[in-house]
């Protein structure tokens, strides 16, 4: 069936956004007096467990588990945290500071262009995304896409199906007329689940994730004149990720 529509994940995907994400969680930690600190090699294993909330209790229980009863009873001191986390990281990204990855801003414009439909599936919160937005290119362009799922929208996040259900319910489209844009293993489970295929672009912390089920795999969408990589699919000899390319890509499944 043809191509109707792209649904693109947020974190890692549309951005290179984790190690701002990371370094928020850090200086809240640093707020509260604690001697916690994420680092790298941690953060990419803490990044398995979906959700800011979520990943700072599967913290407490398995590396401080004698702080966990005091921030987790109640989960109000944990809620407290992650919005404060939440504002810092918001104050990160709309400055401009962090540039969208390579290829998302064309494809953007080269999917309105052809008739294919935007959407968002993200487990991170409305305010964050926006806040991605206003530093990049502007929160005006979320109104040309379709659907937009996030995390404080559904019960359940990533590797649940509950947010690409949620985005192709708006768009009134069936999953086998889409295509999810993801960069995690999480990220194509939730697709997966939802009857999607999915094109993954790597970044340093999902490079060595198990992407077997993903229809192609690529270092990002590239531009044509900084060429992406594919790691693998049938995506070779072309120097950037096309609409074009991409309605052939789904057109073979």
């Amino acid at each position: 069936m043809s191509l109707k529509a792209l649904i693109f994940d947020v974190d890692g995907t549309l951005a290179e956004t984790e190690e701002a994400h990371r370094e928020a969680f850090n200086k809240v930690f640093a707020e509260y007096g604690l001697n916690w600190s994420w680092s790298r090699e941690l953060y990419g294993q803490l990044l398995l467990i979906t959700g800011g909330k979520e990943r700072i209790r599967h913290f407490l229980r398995h590396h401080h588990p004698d702080d966990a009863a005091r921030f987790i009873a109640g989960d109000d001191e944990v809620v407290r945290m992650h919005e404060r986390k939440t504002a810092i990281y918001m104050d990160m990204v709309r400055d401009g500071s962090l540039p969208l990855r390579p290829g998302i801003e064309r494809i953007f414009n080269e999917a309105r262009e052809a008739g294919v439909k935007l959407a968002i599936s993200t487990t991170t919160n409305t305010k964050p995304l926006y806040a991605l937005f206003e530093g990049t290119l502007g929160t005006d362009v979320l109104d040309s896409f379709e659907a937009i799922a996030a995390g404080d929208m559904v019960a359940v996040k990533k590797p649940a199906p509950d947010l690409y259900l949620l985005a192709l319910e708006k768009l009134d489209l069936p999953p086998s007329q889409c295509l999810a844009m993801e960069d995690s293993r999480n990220g194509l489970v939730s697709a997966g689940a939802a009857g999607l295929e999915t094109l993954i672009t790597v970044n340093t912390y999902t490079e060595d994730q198990d992407f077997s089920e993903a229809l192609a795999i690529v270092s990002d969408l590239g531009e044509p004149d900084q060429p992406m990589r594919c790691l693998r699919g049938d995506l070779q000899n072309l120097p950037c990720v096309t609409v074009t390319a991409l309605q052939t890509l789904h057109g073979r499944q």
